[in-house]
């Protein structure tokens, strides 16, 4: 799938969800289905600075396509790196710059999370643009 259709997967699945405790159920069940984190990447190297919680975004290409190692302390935030890395990982570093990362809004998280805790998906987003635009270079 490409990063828009993945886009449009996540905000099919939220938009199923009436209520707004569904939808959190949702992002936390994202976070229980995320791949083990390898704790040798758990360093403060890797944390998405701006984030209330405890982040941690660790880039790594496989055959061309930058992917995501992701973990957090808090259950929404995990289930929101996870949704993120899912979107934009596996992909060409170019692709991710090349797409539009605006189209994250359409999930609705602002009207979900905290302010900080949208504050934090920003954060997150510019971690994976940032490590996208390192790795377009190489």
């Amino acid at each position: 799938m490409t990063i828009e259709e993945k886009i449009t997967y996540y905000k099919e699945s939220l938009d199923i969800f009436e209520d707004t405790m569904d939808k959190y159920k949702f992002l936390l069940d994202q976070g229980k289905k995320a791949k083990p984190f390898p704790e040798e990447y758990r360093q403060d190297v890797f944390k998405v600075s701006g984030c209330q919680a405890q982040v941690w975004l660790v880039p790594f290409l496989n055959d061309k396509l930058l992917s995501f190692h992701t973990d957090s302390d808090a259950f929404i935030s995990k289930g929101m790196i996870t949704i993120l890395s899912d979107i934009y990982g596996n992909n060409l570093p170019n692709d991710i710059l090349n797409s539009d990362f605006e189209l994250v809004r359409t999930l609705n998280l602002d009207v979900l999370l905290t302010p900080s805790r949208t504050n934090g998906v920003f954060f997150m987003l510019k971690a994976i643009k940032k490590y996208a635009e390192t790795f377009s270079k190489t």
